[in-house]
């Protein structure tokens, strides 16, 4: 799995001009899943974005999490994540897992960040044509990849 993690002061996702997910202070999560990934990378991934301190404290130092601000998470599924772009100027796609493996797992991540934050989380609608629009804190912005956890 990748994930491109954005810290925000609001984001929104629309599909067909109507706003699907909205949050205020918190993380976007833009994903992107592979056919190599399993329950366990969901596991990993999920607690550690919750738990990542990219947040700032009174002090304006980076050292709290989303978990600690009880701030809000949208997530987004983004099969372009996984583009390859070795040869030519088309990016290839063919990492990206098909959405019979891919839908399943991103409602499992769902589940993951829900249990993990204790509260419901917004997201994007897999597959959609979706217009997301964040307004960037600081700006951060982490990119996680589960095959490559150093």
């Amino acid at each position: 799995m990748k994930a491109v993690i954005q810290r925000v002061s609001e984001a929104q996702v629309k599909v067909d001009g109507n706003v699907i997910g909205s949050i205020g202070q918190g993380l976007l999560v833009l994903l992107g899943i592979e056919d190599a990934d399993t329950d366990e990378d969901i596991a990993w991934l999920c607690t550690k974005i919750v738990n990542l301190r990219i947040c700032n404290d009174e002090s304006g130092v980076m050292n709290l999490s989303i978990k600690d601000l009880n701030a809000e998470l949208l997530l987004v599924s983004q099969f372009t994540l996984h583009a390859s772009t070795k040869k030519g100027n088309r990016p290839s796609y063919i990492k990206a897992s098909k959405p019979d493996f891919a839908i399943p797992m991103y409602h499992k991540c769902i589940t993951q960040f829900e249990k993990e934050l204790g509260k419901p989380i917004q997201t994007g609608e897999f597959g959609a044509d979706m217009k997301v629009s964040l307004l960037n804190d600081g700006p951060v912005t982490i990119i996680i990849d589960t095959k490559n956890k150093e």
